[in-house]
């Protein structure tokens, strides 16, 4: 009976922890060394290449939605995808219909961002394209990590970052459920990351991640958005129309939720789409969220491109439609991982889809390229001592010629 009742807490504790929200946005650009407080402007945009928005112009931001799949239920439907483009178009404008359940007295901050998403129908190359890509991984889950993003590490690689907002839909071995880059990231590497079944709001979808409010979060955070209590007991977001907060909300509280740092009885803005509540709980953005959200396409932001992109018109093609060719269950080239990653004490050589690490030659370089450490593999179950190198980043080149793959080491 004892260890039927402690089997029972576990089971309860472990069930609860998985119904919790859970981002892994801020950890990542951390991880990344991003900084998070950047200057909304980019110094490398000029007025020949550039044009400002408009007053109350609508921003239309052509989306590729990248699926990786190792069964087949997490092949989601196109049917499920639209569900979410859906729900973003009705987030971003405040047409969604649990507007009204915003509490009166933050009404008056509620905001139309004047932002809507349109699935892409021109690829790259310029091809009538739909912007859905099917693709069969062997790998049976992704970390925060980035590796979906790289074909050769069983993901697939992100269209035109500057014309596109790439979005993965995978399935995560963390407890996150989703995950952006902020607007200053590495082009290869930009776009946003959501948990298969916490993606729109029909199909493989699981409850209370069900209403497809993880991607508007996450986009949101794409747009240089941070968590709404600023990710610190009593921390500010940067935005003067959200009251501080003491820290994340769960589930649905109910109105007024007071904390230590309340401003005044109005507590906590916790229906807003930046908090941890559930899906069936936000409601808004406010208009201090919208403004820092369209100055990333202003005229000197970093996602200016964007209102040059008509990847949405496929009457705008300018090569033959792509060939659409069956779903085929085909195996990613050979490659290797990095785990952990990032590391503390010890880093193995995980060899994905067949690579031999055996024998192979691993070298340890500065992001500047001076050689820290090299060693030869007597088996692909080896470990690698990297406890003496110094927090940072640094270069793993495994093998040479066409075998060689080069890696990004991060040290905690």
């Amino acid at each position: 009976m004892k260890s039927l009742l402690i089997s029972c807490v576990l089971l309860s504790i472990t069930t609860l922890s998985f119904a919790q929200r859970s981002c892994g946005s801020t950890e990542y650009a951390r991880r990344m060394n991003y900084d998070l407080s950047y200057n909304q402007a980019n110094t490398g945009q000029t007025s020949l290449t550039s044009r400002d928005t408009f007053a109350n112009e609508i921003i239309t931001i052509p989306v590729v939605i990248h699926i990786l799949y190792n069964n087949p239920t997490q092949n989601i439907s196109d049917a499920q995808v639209m569900s979410q483009l859906r729900v973003l178009n009705e987030d971003f404008r405040r047409l969604n219909a649990d507007a009204s359940q915003t509490p009166e007295v933050f009404k008056s901050s509620a905001a139309d961002c004047r932002i809507m998403f349109c699935l892409a129908q021109v690829n790259p190359r310029g091809a009538a394209q739909k912007g859905i890509v099917r693709k069969f991984t062997n790998r049976t889950s992704f970390s925060v990590d980035d590796d979906m993003k790289f074909s050769a590490a069983g993901g697939d690689d992100a269209w035109d970052t500057k014309k596109y907002l790439n979005i993965w839909v995978c399935n995560m071995q963390s407890n996150s459920i989703g995950y952006a880059t902020p607007p200053n990231s590495e082009a290869e590497r930009d776009g946003v990351v959501i948990q298969y079944d916490c993606f729109g709001t029909v199909g493989t979808v699981r409850y209370p991640f069900n209403k497809g409010r993880t991607a508007t979060h996450e986009i949101a955070h794409w747009m240089g958005i941070s968590h709404i209590w600023g990710d610190n007991s009593c921390g500010s977001d940067g935005i003067d129309d959200t009251p501080r907060q003491s820290n994340y909300n769960n589930n649905c509280p109910s109105f007024p939720k007071l904390s230590s740092c309340s401003p005044n009885a109005n507590g906590d803005m916790f229906m807003n789409f930046m908090d941890y509540t559930n899906d069936a709980c936000m409601n808004m953005f406010t208009n201090g969220q919208k403004q820092k959200m369209r100055n990333v396409f202003s005229g000197t932001g970093y996602r200016n491109s964007f209102l040059k992109s008509y990847a949405c018109d496929s009457s705008l093609a300018t090569a033959a439609p792509a060939v659409t060719e069956p779903v085929k269950q085909e195996k990613p080239e050979p490659s290797v991982v990095i785990y952990p990653n990032p590391v503390q004490e010890q880093m193995q050589l995980m060899p994905v889809n067949g690579y031999d690490l055996k024998g192979k030659i691993v070298s340890i370089f500065t992001p500047s390229g001076v050689l820290i450490n090299t060693r030869k593999l007597n088996a692909s179950t080896d470990k690698i001592d990297v406890s003496t190198l110094k927090q940072g980043v640094y270069v793993v080149k495994i093998g040479d010629n066409n075998e060689r793959k080069v890696l990004k080491l991060i040290k905690n």
